[in-house]
């Protein structure tokens, strides 16, 4: 069985993947290996799983982006997010933290916004996700101007904020923590509605003065379209089970990511819903397909 992620190793999902893999050898008694296709904001890992046979060995643990970025903002998007996939479980949320290279004068979000004001495009942003290409657009409706710089996973952008290729982002603790902690990056706002205990100096989004961010950020695990509901329900079992040990709980909260499961029937409503949300987002900050 493979598990199959959009990002390059390095970053939060890989992570997670890994961890929650181990636990579901264990327990369905076969090797699941997780296989990273990253490129094209998900599309690429996307295609592969649709066109897969829907026999129980290929999954998809998809982020919000190739379920909302890619079929919302592509004209020609190479699978549909409802039709093309069976929803086993949803998975998680993830925690994000804007982080800048220290080497910046702005030590605050205030400092930081008059500072791109005053600099049009000098700052470079990593995009890699739909969370922060839509948190680009909402800088740039602020009359921010940053210099968006697209990559393919969360693990290299954070590399080349620490070598000052680019001076922000929005990313998860699972790359950013220890760095912070160290103080090689400076965060300065959680997208959270309340203070994170890890960073409990750390203000929220709202706080900070940051444009507001409403659409979820979350992880699920879909399978191909026609799915046998049995395997769908063995798996989605499997992985709620493990999703409940606290062994693999620690480690995941670790992470900065908050595990949490569903039905396969609950999962394909909150797609829907989501389709919804992030459908509304992208419009009200003027991003259309492309």
């Amino acid at each position: 069985m493979k598990i199959v992620l959009q990002f390059p190793p390095g970053g939060s999902t890989d992570a997670v993947a890994r961890i929650l893999a181990q636990s579901l050898q264990a327990s369905l008694g076969q090797t699941v290996l997780v296989e990273n296709r990253p490129g094209a904001d998900g599309a690429i890992a996307g295609d592969f799983v649709a066109r897969a046979e829907p026999d129980g060995h290929t999954f998809f643990l998809a982020s919000n982006t190739p379920m909302m970025q890619v079929p919302l903002l592509k004209k020609n998007p190479p699978y549909d997010p409802v039709k093309s996939f069976t929803p086993v479980s949803l998975v998680g949320r993830y925690i994000y933290v804007l982080v800048t290279s220290p080497t910046l004068p702005a030590k605050d979000v205030n400092e930081l916004l008059a500072y791109a004001r005053a600099n049009p495009g000098k700052l470079g942003y990593g995009s890699y996700s739909g969370v922060t290409q839509l948190m680009h657009t909402n800088l740039k409706l602020a009359k921010a101007e940053t210099n968006l710089v697209p990559y393919k996973g969360e693990a290299p952008t954070v590399t080349d904020i620490l070598g000052n290729h680019v001076q922000m982002t929005f990313a998860t603790p699972a790359s950013t923590l220890p760095h912070i902690k160290e103080g090689k990056l400076r965060a300065m706002a959680v997208l959270l509605p309340a203070r994170w205990s890890q960073l409990p100096n750390v203000p929220t989004g709202a706080e900070a003065g940051l444009p507001p961010f409403t659409a979820g950020t979350w992880a699920a695990l879909f399978g191909p379209a026609k799915l046998p509901a049995d395997i769908a329900l063995k798996m989605n079992k499997a992985l709620n089970d493990a999703m409940q040990k606290p062994e693999v709980r620690e480690k995941i909260a670790a992470l900065g990511f908050e595990l949490s499961g569903s039905t396969p029937d609950e999962m394909g409503k909150f797609l829907q819903e989501q389709l919804g949300a992030w459908g509304k987002a992208f419009k009200d900050a003027g991003m259309n397909p492309e």
